[in-house]
């Protein structure tokens, strides 16, 4: 096993949406989510760590997506779970590897195989609330977690089935996202789709002329002791939360590009959040004469992080807070320590 991080981190993740359905809102005929009171768009943490899983799963072969369909179908955490327990417990191979040191747990393991044989009373016997060893099943999970799950390793999740309740707080997390101009939706328009029997199906397709959203996030150390978060898991979400927003090919979330992706690496024992939220120091206005509704791509906008960058320069160094800081942007962004 890879040793878990030992720095701690906060993220701005900056990207544009044009002329798409970033979130839909699914109390709200499926519109885009609004705060209506300042017409800013909004964007959920699990939006985000879906595109993140999606792309997880065409790039990452040898590694498994946890929180995702169980062959074509939606299942929940834990009937996933005992679908891929049940699979483990067949491989006779990843069991050896899963106890590797352990071999009384091991031992358990395989009597109850032996003595079960089916793998549907098999899982019943180690879920059955008299099953005397259930640290086995913790130890099992454990190794699933910090050697398969990569999405576990990075964003948590709880688990509640028998002989396996456990929740795992995720090193990786980041706030709802927010746009840093005021959004317009575009007059939502009737769509047809025409079926092979020549039936036809009516909606709503509801999208904004732009959005500029940005996302407050934070990689923390102590939490990846838990879930085995490794400094290789961390170089993944950098490039993986970059290069999925724009990978998705569903209709309505074409036209989505990254923009700028800062994280402020602290030094070994400095915790995360040490100047708060980094999107209160970006600024955004207005660049031509235009009004906000207008606003319809990113040249449209003075987009200003220098109140950021020097900030980050100020407490940079191996006496002060940050470590390191590391910079992603898009072809139309110039910006540098």
């Amino acid at each position: 096993m890879k040793p878990e991080i030992k720095n701690s981190s906060d993220f701005l993740f900056v990207y544009e949406a044009i002329q798409c359905n970033p979130n839909g809102d699914p109390d709200q005929e499926n519109k885009p989510r609004m705060d209506y009171d300042t017409n800013t768009n909004l964007v959920t943490d699990t939006r985000v760590k879906r595109f993140i899983r999606d792309f997880l799963k065409s790039s990452r072969e040898e590694e498994w997506v946890f929180v995702d369909m169980e062959g074509n179908s939606k299942v929940s955490v834990d009937s996933k779970l005992k679908a891929v327990v049940k699979r483990t417990l067949e491989n006779s191979e990843e069991l050896e590897r899963a106890f590797k040191g352990n071999p009384e747990a091991l031992k358990t393991y395989s009597d109850i195989i032996e003595r079960e044989k089916e793998p549907e009373k098999i899982w019943a016997a180690i879920t059955d609330k008299k099953f005397k060893h259930k640290d086995v099943n913790y130890e099992l999970l454990a190794y699933l977690v910090k050697q398969k799950f990569i999405d576990i390793r990075m964003f948590g999740s709880a688990f509640a089935v028998g002989g396996f309740t456990k929740a795992y707080t995720g090193p990786i997390q980041l706030n709802w996202g927010y746009s840093f101009n005021k959004v317009e939706l575009i007059d939502s328009s009737s769509i047809v789709t025409i079926m092979n029997d020549d039936s036809s199906t009516f909606g709503k397709d509801y999208r904004i002329h732009y959005s500029l959203l940005g996302f407050n996030g934070t990689i923390n150390a102590p939490a990846a002791k838990t879930t085995g978060l490794t400094e290789d898991d961390v170089k993944i979400f950098r490039n993986a939360i970059w290069e999925s927003i724009p990978a998705s090919p569903t209709r309505s979330k074409l036209n989505q590009y990254p923009k700028l992706y800062i994280e402020v690496v602290y030094n070994e024992g400095v915790s995360n959040g040490r100047f708060g939220d980094l999107r209160n120091y970006v600024s955004t206005e207005l660049k031509t004469r235009i009004a906000e509704k207008q606003v319809r791509k990113f040249g449209d906008l003075d987009f200003n992080v220098d109140k950021l960058l020097n900030i980050l320069r100020e407490n940079k160094g191996s006496d002060k807070m940050i470590k390191e800081v590391i910079i992603k942007t898009s072809l139309d962004i110039n910006i540098s320590l």
